[in-house]
Order: C-alpha cells, then sequence, then structure tokens
C-alpha cells in the first residue's frame, strides 16, 4: 500500500490534519472543555460570553476557540498580537459590526498571543467586547493577572490549559499512526523519549512523529539517539523575562527554604538549561543567604560571594558547579528569617517615630552650648567596666524599649539567642540596683 506520506500530492501537516473535529476530540483538556466544565456548560448553552484561555504552547487553545466558534454559529475571526496593530483592530471591529448588521451573525474574534498588546490596544476591546460587537476569546502563554489590564480581564473568565502529559502524548501518537496508516518506526524507548521532549507540547510531537515518519527507512526502527539526531535541541518552554522564569525562580526559593536539596539542584538546573543567566541566580541565592539562612549560618554569604566569584573567573559550563554547590549548601544550611522580620519591625517602628531624638546621653558635645545642653551628660563608656556591659538605655527619652530582633533556636542563632538573653538579664540586674 502506497505511504500516503510520500505521496506526490502536497498533503496538509500531520498537526494540521489531526486537528479535532469536535471538543470531545481535545486532548488533556476535559477540565475545560469536557460537558459538565464551566466552558462546556456555555457552549451547549448556546450562550457564549467573552474569555480567556491561559496555557502552554500546544496545549490546544486556537482549536479550542475554533470548535466553540463552529459550534455556536459563530463567524471565526482570528488575529495575532504579534503581527496585528491598531489598524488591524479598527478593521476587524468594523467587520464586525457591519457582519452583525447584514447577517444577523456574531463574531468570535481569537487573538492569539493577547499579552503582547500594550494598555492601550487592550483598552480598545473593552467597548466592542460590552456592546456584544464581539465575543473575545484571547489565547496567552503568560499569566493574566500580570499580562491583562484589570478592565478587560474584569469582562472576561479565565480558563487555564494543562500542558499534555505523556498519556495524552500517547493518545495523540497513536491518532498519528491511524492517519498514516502504519505504526511509528521507533522503539520503546526512543517512544517515551518523544513524549518527554516534548515537553507538554502537543503540536511538537506530532510534528516529531511526522519527521520520523519521513526519514525512517522501509523496516528502519529508530532509538533514542536518531530522534536526537533529528531534533537536535529544542529549548525549553521557557521565557527568561515572563511568567515561566518567575515560576522557575519561585521554586528554586521555594525549594531552599523547605530545605529539599534534590528539588532546589532540579529547578536551578531546569533554569540553567533553559539559558538563564547564572549571574541572575547568584543574584537571588545572595539575597537568599542574607534573607532566610542569616544569622543561623553566617558563613552563607560568604560561601554566595565565593561561588559568585568563582562563576565569574570559570564561566559556563564549569562555573555552573559553583551554583549548584552555592544551592546544596543553601538548601541544607540551618534557616532564620529572624533579622529580615526585625528589620521590617524596625523601619515600620520609625516610620512611626522618626521625629524622636537621641537620649543626650549618647550624644557627643563638641561644643559648649551642646554640653550645657546636657549632651553626653550621663554616658558611661561600657569597655571602662568589669563586665563590658553598662546596661544604659538607647532608645528614645520616653519611649520604651521594643523587641524586634528574635533569633529561632537552629544553627549559629541559637548562641545568638543566648547572647541576647544574658545582655538582657543583665540589663534588668543593673536597672534593679539603681
Amino acid at each position: 500500500m502506497e505511504n500516503t506520506l510520500f505521496s506526490h500530492q502536497v498533503k496538509r501537516p500531520l498537526a494540521d490534519r489531526l486537528r479535532p473535529q469536535n471538543l470531545s476530540e481535545v486532548v488533556g483538556q476535559d477540565h475545560v472543555v469536557g460537558n459538565d466544565s464551566p466552558l462546556g456548560r456555555m457552549v451547549k448553552s448556546g450562550k457564549i460570553s467573552s474569555f480567556i484561555l491561559w496555557g502552554p504552547p500546544g496545549c490546544g487553545k486556537t482549536t479550542i476557540a475554533r470548535l466553540i466558534a463552529e459550534h455556536t454559529n459563530l463567524y471565526f475571526e482570528q488575529i495575532s498580537a504579534v503581527f496585528s496593530g491598531v489598524a488591524d483592530l479598527k478593521r476587524v471591529f468594523q467587520y464586525a459590526i457591519d457582519r452583525r448588521a447584514s447577517q444577523g451573525k456574531g463574531t468570535l474574534l481569537f487573538v492569539d498571543e493577547i499579552h503582547r498588546f500594550n494598555k492601550s490596544q487592550q483598552d480598545g476591546f473593552l467597548p466592542y467586547v460590552e456592546d456584544g460587537t464581539i465575543i473575545l476569546v484571547g489565547a496567552t502563554t503568560e499569566n493574566p493577572s500580570f499580562e491583562l489590564n484589570a478592565a478587560l480581564l474584569s469582562r472576561c473568565q479565565v480558563f487555564v490549559l494543562n500542558r499534555l502529559t505523556a498519556d495524552d502524548f500517547e493518545v495523540l501518537l497513536q491518532r498519528a499512526e491511524k492517519e498514516v496508516g502504519r505504526k511509528l518506526p521507533v522503539d520503546d524507548e526512543a517512544r517515551e523519549f518523544m513524549k518527554a521532549t516534548a515537553d507538554g507540547d502537543g503540536r511538537y510531537i506530532l510534528n516529531m512523529a511526522e519527521s520520523v515518519f519521513n526519514f525512517a527507512q522501509e523496516g528502519e526502527i529508530f532509538n533514542k539517539d536518531n530522534i536526537i539526531n533529528i531534533i537536535r535541541s529544542r529549548a525549553p518552554v521557557y521565557d527568561k523575562g515572563r511568567d515561566g522564569h518567575y515560576n522557575l525562580i519561585s521554586a528554586v526559593h521555594k525549594s531552599l527554604r523547605g530545605s529539599d536539596v534534590d528539588a532546589a539542584l532540579y529547578w536551578t538546573a531546569r533554569m540553567l538549561n533553559s539559558g538563564e543567566d547564572a549571574k541572575y541566580l547568584l543574584r537571588r541565592l545572595t539575597r537568599f543567604s542574607i534573607e532566610d539562612v542569616s544569622l543561623a549560618d553566617p558563613n552563607a554569604v560568604n560561601q554566595a560571594i565565593a561561588c559568585w566569584e568563582t562563576y565569574e573567573r570559570l564561566g559556563s559550563p564549569e562555573g555552573d558547579l559553583a551554583v549548584m554547590q552555592l544551592v546544596a549548601y543553601l538548601a541544607t544550611a540551618p534557616k532564620s528569617a529572624g533579622v529580615y522580620k526585625a528589620m521590617h519591625k524596625a523601619f515600620e517602628l520609625a516610620q512611626k517615630t522618626g521625629s524622636l531624638m537621641p537620649p543626650k546621653h549618647i550624644l557627643n558635645a563638641p561644643t559648649k552650648l551642646m554640653k550645657k545642653l546636657g549632651y553626653s551628660d550621663g554616658y558611661i563608656y561600657d569597655q571602662d567596666l568589669e563586665d563590658g556591659f553598662s546596661g544604659q538605655d538607647y532608645f528614645p527619652e520616653g519611649m520604651k524599649r521594643v523587641k524586634l530582633y528574635n533569633p529561632v533556636e537552629r544553627g549559629f542563632e541559637r548562641e545568638i539567642k543566648k547572647r541576647i538573653e544574658y545582655f538582657d538579664n543583665l540589663r534588668k540586674q543593673k536597672a534593679s540596683k539603681k
């Protein structure tokens, strides 16, 4: 039987030929388009309101929008925010107005990468969404909370689509095999490797499968190395300036704070493997060393600076080991937010009492007038005392002492806590003798 992929007739790409014909064929998104889902019920009622589809590339955003337009007898209009401007939007809006007036037919406007439109462009949708000229369906790979105007977001429901799983990929590969008319010529390891490499993107795995069908000779079975040769390298789904960046650095930070060294190393590797600037990571790790480890391990910041300097001398990939060493050190170090919390308390207290003068006894008196006013009067030089501690009050006059720093019973702060308690007790003793 003739292999249809090698026919002289030009065929559409495999991914396009396998595009679902109804919502039930959409893979991996039953929570959004299933019969009992909010969007599914909306479609069944025939009353569609504007909404946003938020999900990774290749999860079915465009397909879902097109199928909903077909199921609800709406005219499907598609634009991309990457290639469209204000003039294009005005033209689309006018067409929608004319279509409704002449045909009585509504328009579902699908805007791919809607987060690429700036604030004024997003504001331009508002009157047409409100008066029903268009049903807006926006697609975005970025968090709508950060990328879309509040006014536009308030007029749209947001549906979150999942990245596809290995099981979802298996469904797609079986559909590809049925369409082509033969099994995918790969061994089990290569098949699993294709699923892992696709990184949640259904379109990508179908394109990869099509390449395998095209390149494999009759009777040849591709292994993992053959797949690697086909794909060469594929950048993971990650944008250093956008949502993926912030999600991964948050994962690194939370794993470190939770003392999960393996998870912290994994997320750090994900960032480095995706092309993240190691210096950005080192800045964040240095901040972590003083915010989350702090005086529970005073050496943490020294490790951070040393690893940073090591990376600057070695560069990548040799210097990546310094990043990983720092991650391992910080993840396994004792943690304390004592100084971090004390800082915020101190700033808050300073804001409330910022006009209070220091007590006169701790002010220098370089002039006769200052001495006459009582500056430095009664000051005790602590080192002159046998125990090296005067117990004097250094807060403003009339202001009660405030406890700002509370070290934890972990790491070196356990020792600091003992020192503070020692001075507190000694202060009370000296105060009782006055």
